[in-house]
């Protein structure tokens, strides 16, 4: 017996029969009504539809026989798609040099005839085959041959139609995603626009009020703040008019950037309340992914350590590390905490705890719903580890 001859694309044919999600599925009835039809239009007794991978050959329809799989180095179709034949006949696999000592013909099943039919996608990639077998030498007719093309195309057009239909419900899926998105990432960006201003303006009515004291050692620092939550918020609005555009843009647009520089640009834009230390490690780390994206998830989570911060020694301690799949960030804080049977509860949409900030004001319940949508859209998770009164953690693992 030959050994199977190497389809030479055979990379790219079986990305092809990927795409299709065909391999391996249950049998359907359409694609049984083809098969049965071979098999009466050729008056042989086995017709099937079959598809090869690297390995096995998947019976999608067998009529005529219980079989529902076969080795490749095995298989008749093999030939088949490697030839560059419309079809390929055996009339008498016992006298056939490839065949004459394959098992499907010496063994209990006795094949003799074979007429197979490549099914060639629109890329020119031969899939697998529609067949028929006799256990005793045969011929068709052209006739015959005409029909079992026109029901090779017919399995075809289906798969294609298929295809096209999967990939149209994504396309609408990942819209109607992006909608979703965009609305609530329009939320959670004029709720986080708040802080920059609120900063530019306690700032500045800091400096009017000080400027008559001269030599006043807090200007230079007041007036670099308001500075820095200027440029923080022209950035932001810059993002949301481009996002505006292109709603994909926030998750597709990847790009490497430091993660540390990130943190000092987030960190620069927060009013930090006296007795409030941030830490994080100063290390190069670099990332590749959406810069705007993590930059909302970590503005919000630190920005709600701080707010829910009651020590008078309060810390944020930012961690980072990563391996081959994952990039993992934690943020620890000392305050108020959370209360075990609300770490869900806080993810969902609109929902607040009735908890006070530092500035005795209520949350509003969209920041921690968005950033578990943005870590969700980022193939991502987040989960939360607290005690009320010590303290909270939250863990971010997104992947690469």
């Amino acid at each position: 017996m030959d050994s199977s001859p190497v389809h030479l694309p055979e990379i790219q044919r079986l990305s092809a029969l990927d795409s299709y999600q065909i391999f391996d599925t249950e049998a359907e009835a359409e694609f049984d009504e083809l098969a049965s039809l071979a098999s009466t239009i050729c008056n042989v007794p086995i017709a099937l539809i079959t598809f090869i991978d690297s390995e096995r050959q998947s019976f999608k329809s067998h009529h005529g026989t219980d079989m529902t799989e076969n080795k490749r180095e095995l298989s008749f179709c093999t030939h088949t798609i490697a030839s560059s034949e419309e079809i390929m006949i055996v009339a008498d696999a016992r006298l056939d040099k490839r065949f004459a000592d394959n098992p499907v013909v010496t063994g209990p099943a006795q094949i003799a005839f074979y007429a197979g039919v490549p099914l060639i996608n629109e890329d020119g990639f031969a899939l697998g085959t529609i067949c028929i077998f006799d256990q005793q030498p045969h011929t068709i007719t052209q006739v015959q041959i005409s029909a079992l093309k026109t029901l090779a195309k017919q399995v075809i057009d289906k798969l294609e139609l298929r295809r096209k239909i999967r990939q149209l419900e994504k396309t609408n899926q990942d819209l109607l995603n992006s909608n979703v998105l965009i609305q609530k990432f329009a939320s959670m960006a004029a709720h986080d626009i708040k802080n920059p201003l609120s900063n530019i303006l306690l700032s500045s009515q800091a400096l009017k009020i000080r400027h008559e004291k001269q030599q006043y050692e807090g200007c230079l620092k007041l007036i670099d703040l308001s500075i820095s939550s200027t440029h923080g918020l022209l950035n932001l609005v810059n993002e949301m008019l481009e996002y505006s555009k292109s709603p994909s843009s926030l998750l597709a647009n990847k790009q490497h950037f430091s993660l540390s520089s990130l943190i000092k640009k987030i960190t620069g834009m927060l009013l930090i309340p006296k007795g409030i230390k941030i830490t994080f490690s100063e290390e190069k780390q670099e990332l590749y992914m959406s810069l705007i994206a993590l930059d909302q998830i970590i503005l919000n989570l630190v920005n709600n350590a701080i707010r829910y911060n009651d020590k008078e020694e309060g810390f944020v301690d930012i961690r980072f590390k990563q391996d081959e799949t994952y990039y993992n960030l934690e943020i620890e804080d000392n305050g108020i905490g959370i209360a075990e049977e609300n770490f869900e509860k806080i993810f969902l949409p609109n929902i607040t705890l009735g908890q006070t900030d530092r500035s005795n004001n209520k949350g509003t319940g969209i920041g921690l719903s968005i950033v578990k949508d943005l870590v969700s859209a980022l193939n991502g998770s987040i989960s939360v580890k607290s005690t009320p009164g010590t303290g909270t953690t939250f863990f971010v693992a997104i992947k690469k």
